[in-house]
């Protein structure tokens, strides 16, 4: 049988355990040109909290009963793809599940000789991607710009303030509690950083940007948001990447007022990684290279267990991860 978690009902507000089922199902027989995966960690991101919700987004809702959409990491157990074979190691979007019939074609290798297969789901994967394209396709740094980064322990953060410093950027970090602050600077390298639970961050920002701030990645949304306008140089970028603090809202976000845009010809916008599925080969293998020689750092936040992905789920969206959230399944 093959256990997985689906979604249970609709959260109102912020998601709760019994929004989701642990249920089981015959493992599915891959069809032609599909293989069988066996998941061995599954990914714990903010996007599926959109997924749970009938709010229009960039992609279909679940509908109640569905397997929880997630990135996996896995092995293949039987194959009906000439490309791939039996212990080969993959990843793709193949759900909070023990076993996942795929199409070859949605799934990406992975070389477990070259880094921990975890990597595939996050500095090597799509949170990888997405600080490389987010940073350098929208936000456009330049050599000696302030680069200041919301979320900045997360998946995404930890990744967009190391890029920005090898882009030659100054980088400020906001991240909640002392020690993801300790890691911003300590392991990620931020050159200053700000604990948003403890400080004032408006007079943090004025302190730690006395020049303004340049490029602004957005994983918050928000009142962070909201303190970072003030500091916007000239011809700012806002890159928007995720609104974490409005995904359980149970009213629309108030955002702030576009006039500032106007007074800092600054520029906002949002992207999906997914637009970029075509230039992946140009980001991964400078990605992949910089973590093998130790020059990019991560961490990870692992769950045991696939029946515990809706605690860890939960947990993440109140910022209680240090580091890329992941279940061991």
């Amino acid at each position: 049988m093959n256990r997985r978690v689906t979604l249970a009902a609709r959260p109102v507000g912020e998601p709760k355990e019994s929004d989701f089922s642990l249920e089981e199902a015959p493992v599915p027989e891959p069809g032609p040109s599909e293989v069988l995966i066996r998941a061995t960690y599954v990914s714990v991101d903010p996007y599926q909290r959109g997924r749970m919700s009938e709010s229009r987004s960039y992609a279909r809702s679940l509908e109640v009963g569905d397997v929880m959409t997630s990135q996996a990491v896995g092995e293949i157990v039987e194959s009906n793809d000439p490309r791939f074979k039996p212990g080969d190691t993959v990843v793709g979007q193949l759900g909070w599940q023990e076993h996942a019939a795929a199409r070859g074609g949605a799934l990406r290798k992975v070389d477990p000789s070259i880094a921990p297969i975890t990597t595939a789901l996050h500095v090597l994967g799509l949170t990888g991607l997405t600080a490389w394209f987010g940073l350098f396709d929208v936000g456009h740094p330049h050599p000696g710009d302030t680069v200041v980064v919301s979320s900045a322990a997360g998946a995404v953060g930890q990744i967009v303030g190391q890029l920005a410093r090898i882009a030659g950027c100054r980088t400020v970090g906001i991240a909640g509690g002392p020690e993801k602050a300790r890691d911003l600077r300590e392991l990620y390298g931020y050159d200053a950083a700000i604990d948003y639970k403890s400080e004032d961050v408006r007079a943090a920002l004025k302190g730690a940007c006395p020049n303004g701030v340049d490029v602004y990645f957005d994983n918050v949304g928000g009142e962070i948001l909201r303190a970072v306008i003030p500091r916007l140089n000239i011809g700012a970028r806002i890159v928007v990447c995720g609104q974490i603090a409005n995904y359980s809202a149970s009213e629309p976000p108030t955002g702030p007022p576009p006039v500032f845009l106007i007074v800092s010809r600054a520029r906002m916008e949002g992207f999906l990684v997914s637009d970029y599925v075509p230039r992946f080969g140009e980001a991964l293998p400078r990605l992949t290279h910089w973590v093998t020689e130790g020059t990019l750092k991560y961490s990870e936040d692992v769950t045991d267990g696939l029946e515990n992905a809706p605690r860890a789920f939960i947990g993440m969206l109140r910022g209680e991860n240090r580091g890329k959230a992941l279940v061991r399944v």
